[in-house]
């Protein structure tokens, strides 16, 4: 008995033992697998923060140089992304953890969009309708200066920027030589900043002087002296010179022998590279004919809803004339600067005392309301937000409606781009590829789901404001056929200004630098209303799956704590939120 016992015990000890071996060595495959992949994102992103010139002992708010962005890192840039793709392919998502195969459907997509940017020389065009590379660089100056390093380092690097520029032209002409241009109709006017800049009287003159004019404190006065003293030198000796060779190269060369063909279809590879757009700003593989459909799809529903409030406000006509009407009647436009900035920051105060109501997880971070700055206002958005800032267009106020601002503060501040990236920047538990990085289907669609959603909470107080965040998302409807149009089925400008006129409110001056924007960003257009709908479409399979146990807070807690991702993964993480019977990522009193 005792040795039949034994035996017994011997094979149960074997079988668990043979049991436990293909777990081991399936944890020890997962473990690899997560090692190596943490391994190949970890070097490339530190690769990539390199690239873009912080300092030499270590990141800083203020970096110390310019980006190098000359022949030899763009061959670099092209062969480290290459390689990356190739050891990417090599690992089985399968074998991830849970967690990283959410980071591995992130990274892929980035480094997806990065390599096609390399492929198709993206640098060669470093503009378009509606930014610059040195339109961007400008933004510098609204930095934070904290201590006299930032400073230093802000010197030294304005001192870099004539190689900075000189190779941004050597770029730019070897794009203009291969038809690689914004169309020339789309660049009038877009050498304002430059101008600025060039023709500055006095290095105090400048943009590039406001962060000496109140420096901090805690610099001495005479060293704050000193570094004003070495600041006017780099403005004078690099910044203003590097601006007047840009300046006669636009004007020389560069604008006058853009090309003149509006599609990306008319680009080299052009079919492809419009493809390759739609999969960086959409993250689906669609076709550019089923966005069209969609999109028209969309006005004709939105359409119809413009009717309804066009009969409850009881308006005698057609769609047309209740436009006119919205577009030329005086009580709907601020009459100052001031008097529109003040209404976006009442929206935005509004708003945060429905967030509780809304949201389980708020930023820590805030953000200011200031206007767009005067060289970039005239064909610049009606407004931009994102960490810290909202900016809101005050340059032609005819062209501002007060109906259409809550549904513009609540995309570009809370609970939209000022409320998103700060949420996913503050979230420790994704890696920094995550926290730092912005996907437009994701960010634009959320930011779009946010003007919407202001309509459940209340945000939207009369009919007319109501009628802005319709237009605003007919707006954006709109593009998935706008964008399409112009790009693959032979739109002129005309017909795409006509299409906008006749189905949003906007203003003509902004619809006309709207479709210059398209004209010269192709596919950007159509990450809004894209992510949008898959957000939507996420929101109503969570509350069919669990019902009474659906709670909002923690559906959009759920979105947020993502960070930007494709929009595929967005579904992985509602099935979870499913899984787990509605409850989300942060406990949420109930």
């Amino acid at each position: 008995m005792k040795t039949f016992l034994l035996v017994h015990a011997l094979t149960l000890t074997s079988a668990a033992v043979s049991a436990q071996v293909p777990a081991a060595a399936e944890r020890a495959a997962k473990s690899s697998a997560d090692a190596r992949f943490e391994t190949i994102y970890t070097d490339e992103y530190a690769w990539r923060e390199r690239l873009n010139g912080p300092s030499e002992d270590g990141p800083r708010s203020i970096p110390d140089r310019f980006p190098d962005v000359g022949p030899k890192v763009q061959a670099e840039k092209l062969a480290r992304w290459t390689a990356v793709a190739a050891q990417l392919a090599s690992i089985d998502p399968g074998a991830l953890s849970p967690e990283n195969r959410v980071n591995f459907a992130v990274y892929s997509a980035q480094i997806e969009a990065l390599l096609a940017g390399q492929r198709y020389r993206e640098y060669e065009k470093p503009l378009n309708a509606d930014s610059s590379f040195w339109g961007d660089i400008a933004g510098v100056g609204g930095e934070s200066f904290r201590t006299e390093t930032d400073y230093r380092n802000y010197i030294q690097m304005l001192r870099t920027m004539p190689g900075h520029f000189a190779q941004q032209i050597v770029n730019m002409r070897a794009g203009l030589a291969r038809g690689f241009t914004p169309p020339k109709v789309t660049l009038e006017g877009r050498e304002s900043g430059v101008v600025e800049v060039a023709g500055a009287k006095t290095p105090e003159a400048s943009p590039y002087y406001a962060p000496f004019k109140a420096m901090p404190d805690a610099i001495p006065r005479p060293r704050q002296a000193e570094l004003r003293t070495a600041g006017k030198a780099a403005i004078a000796e690099a910044v203003i010179p590097a601006h007047r060779d840009l300046l006669t190269f636009l004007r020389g060369d560069y604008f006058p022998k853009a090309r003149t063909a509006l599609a990306a279809y008319d680009l080299p590879d052009g079919k492809a590279y419009y493809q390759a757009k739609i999969r960086e700003f959409v993250t689906l593989d669609l076709p550019a004919e089923e966005i069209h459909r969609i999109g028209l799809r969309e006005v004709a529903k939105i359409r119809a809803r413009m009717h309804d409030v066009m009969r409850n406000v009881k308006f005698e006509g057609d769609l047309k004339a209740f436009l006119t009407f919205l577009r030329t009647d005086p009580r709907f436009y601020a009459k100052t600067p001031q008097e529109l900035l003040d209404r976006a920051a009442w929206i935005a105060k509004t708003f945060d005392g429905k967030a509780g109501d809304w949201f389980g997880r708020l930023p820590r971070s805030r953000f200011a309301i200031k206007p767009v700055p005067e060289a970039i206002a005239p064909f610049y958005t009606s407004g931009r937000g994102g960490p810290g800032i909202y900016l809101v267009n005050t340059y032609n106020l005819s062209a501002r409606a007060l109906y259409s601002l809550p549904a513009l503060t609540l995309h570009e501040s809370a609970p939209g781009h000022a409320f998103q990236m700060p949420l996913a920047n503050e979230n420790d538990s994704l890696p920094k590829f995550r926290r730092e990085s912005y996907l437009s289907a994701y960010g634009e669609g959320w930011a779009l789901y946010s003007e919407a959603l202001g309509e459940e909470m209340g945000m939207y107080e009369t009919p007319y404001d109501l009628f802005g965040m319709l237009s605003y998302q007919m707006w954006r409807a709109a593009r998935l056929v706008v964008d399409t149009g112009i790009h693959t089925k032979g739109w002129t400008r005309a017909q795409a200004i006509a299409f906008l006129l006749d189905n949003t409110a906007l203003a003509e001056h902004e619809v006309t630098t709207e479709v210059d924007r398209y004209i010269a960003w192709p596919g950007q257009a159509l990450s809004y209303y894209m992510g949008e709908l898959a957000i939507q479409e996420q929101r109503a399979r969570a509350q069919h799956a669990l019902g009474d146990k659906f709670d909002i807070r923690a559906f959009h807690d759920a979105v947020l704590s993502l960070g930007s991702v494709p929009l595929p993964v967005i579904k992985d993480r509602i099935d979870q939120l499913i899984a787990d019977g509605g409850k989300g990522p942060y406990p949420i009193e109930r």
